[in-house]
Order: C-alpha cells, then sequence, then structure tokens
C-alpha cells in the first residue's frame, strides 16, 4: 500500500526537531511566567534552579533528555557523556546559587525543596545519589539500545544473553524503591 503525498510521514529527524523545539517553548514559557510574577533575574534563576531540580533529584534522565537524546541522535554524542555534562552544569549551577543567590530557592516549591535536599546532607544526599545511579543507569541503557538499534555492538547482546540488562533492570527497580522511601520521608505525597 502506498501513502498519498499529500499525507506524508514527518521523519524521525524531523519529528525528534520538533519534540526538542517544543520541550524548548514549555521551558521557555515557564521562565516567562515565572519572570513575569517576580522578575527577569528571579524568573531565570528559578527555572535554572527548577531544571537543576529534576537533573539532580529524579532519578531518570529527564532534564537531561533536553541534550542527551536530540545529541544522539543528531550528533551521535553517546548519552553518557552528554548527561555527565549535564550533571556538572546542575551541580554548577547550585554551587553558585546557594553562595551567591540562596534566597532564590524561596521562589518556587520546587526550589524550596530543592534548597532542602542539598542543604541536608543526610539523609537527603542520598536521594541525590540514587538519582544520579538511576539516571546514568538508565542513559547506559538508553545508549545500548541505541546502539543495537543501529546494529553496533549487537554481538555483545548476543554473548551475554541478555543477563546485563536484567541485572541493570533488577538494580534500577532497588533504586526506585529507595527513591520513593526517601521522598515520602520529606514530606512529599507521592500518590498524585
Amino acid at each position: 500500500m502506498t501513502i498519498p503525498d499529500d499525507e506524508k510521514i514527518v521523519p524521525p529527524k524531523k519529528q525528534l526537531i520538533y519534540k526538542f523545539l517544543l520541550l524548548c517553548a514549555l521551558l521557555m514559557g515557564y521562565f516567562v511566567y515565572l519572570s513575569i510574577q517576580y522578575d527577569l533575574m528571579t524568573g531565570g534563576l528559578a527555572s535554572l534552579l527548577t531544571w537543576t531540580f529534576f537533573v539532580l533529584c529524579t532519578p531518570v534522565a529527564d532534564a537531561g533528555l533536553l541534550l542527551d537524546f536530540p545529541l544522539r541522535l543528531l550528533f551521535g554524542v553517546r548519552m553518557i557523556i552528554s548527561e555527565i555534562a549535564v550533571w556538572a552544569l546542575a551541580i554548577l549551577i547550585n554551587i553558585v546559587s546557594l553562595i551567591y543567590f540562596e534566597e532564590f530557592y524561596e521562589t518556587t516549591k520546587l526550589t524550596t525543596l530543592l534548597h532542602m535536599v542539598l542543604t541536608t546532607p543526610y539523609p537527603y544526599w542520598s536521594l541525590v545519589l540514587l538519582s544520579g545511579v538511576g539516571t546514568f543507569l538508565s542513559i547506559r541503557f538508553a545508549d545500548e539500545l541505541m546502539d543495537v538499534f543501529h546494529h553496533r555492538d549487537r554481538g555483545f547482546f548476543h554473548r551475554n544473553s541478555y543477563m546485563h540488562e536484567i541485572v541493570i533492570i533488577v538494580f534500577f527497580i532497588l533504586i526506585f524503591i529507595g527513591y520513593y522511601e526517601l521522598v515520602a520521608s520529606l514530606g512529599i505525597d507521592v500518590e498524585r
């Protein structure tokens, strides 16, 4: 069956660009909202701190996916490399913010929560640690899937009978359980 010219399918790279632009528009909308709500500097810093919350305090590469997946598909940069850069940037933003702009953490509920996590080493730094391990495991798994998708390193999967992936998935489930318990201890209603 042939597809008529007027019903052409958007190529995957264009779909990726559209989704990336949509995510960027969402971030810009959030920045504009906070800038109108407060002022330009407060809106900018609160937006950056919110982004760093999703990088440092969630066990999947959600905020990093703004860069990781597009860079992998468009330029072939391994997601693990770009995620290391994302984490380094998020940590740097928070170090500078904690030293010079600590009052901006009081802007939103997420930034207030981020401040509490960053300034309470025990037990909340373990939330960042679990998030880091979960994020880098998910990125490694995604990189391996992309390699298989592009028919590279297929021999690795055949030699190991997917045992490597099963171990990663089990470890990832344990990370989510620990993460859930830590988030619940923060007093956040995780059921909603």
